[in-house]
């Protein structure tokens, strides 16, 4: 039991990741996270503390990251769909200000793991979605940073349906772009 797939993206650093799923007429069982398995596909991060949050349709979160403690995350939907994005912030990289994007759901059941140094927020798709995710760093209050969710220089495709109302926090309506966001 507990077997993965593991699935690089085009940016170094960022996978998505399907469990295998047991289902039979009673439901389904799946390990969500099995370090055994998580080593054996060459991921060996350690995680510290685990989140959950709920959020109502068109609700965006993000994009955050912290500057001095940067955290790895293992995210995933736990009921509705959202639509979770990373943004490569290491300056040195290849892939400085590339974007990826994935669906997460109840349904599909996939999870996606950001390595430390990118900005990551979601969009939620569905009526209402509970977002559970592990890090790898404690959060530090003051030492959290942000980037416009819709900074052109990036230019994410957000699945935006027509009509769907955009709410965000205070804070998030006032990160900058990409040209004065922090570098790792």
């Amino acid at each position: 039991m507990g077997k993965i797939k593991v699935t690089p993206c085009h940016i170094e650093g960022l996978y998505v990741i399907e469990p295998e799923i047991h289902e039979d007429a009673r439901g389904y069982f799946i390990e969500t996270y099995n370090q055994r398995d998580f080593e054996a596909a060459g991921l060996d991060m350690v995680f510290v503390q685990d989140n959950q949050s709920m959020s109502v349709k068109g609700v965006l979160r993000g994009l955050h990251y912290q500057k001095q403690f940067p955290q790895g995350k293992l995210v995933r939907a736990i009921r509705g769909r959202v639509f979770d994005v990373a943004v490569d912030l290491r300056a040195k990289s290849p892939t400085y200000g590339q974007w990826f994007g994935v669906e997460l759901s109840a349904e599909n059941k996939k999870q996606f793991y950001v390595s430390p140094g990118f900005a990551h927020g979601f969009l939620v798709l569905s009526d209402e979605a509970e977002f559970a995710y592990k890090v790898t760093d404690f959060y530090h209050p003051g030492d959290e940073g942000g980037l416009i969710w819709n900074d052109p220089q990036i230019g994410i495709e957000w699945p935006i349906e027509e009509g769907m109302e955009l709410i965000f926090s205070e804070r998030d309506k006032k990160w900058g772009g990409l040209a004065d966001t922090f570098k790792f």
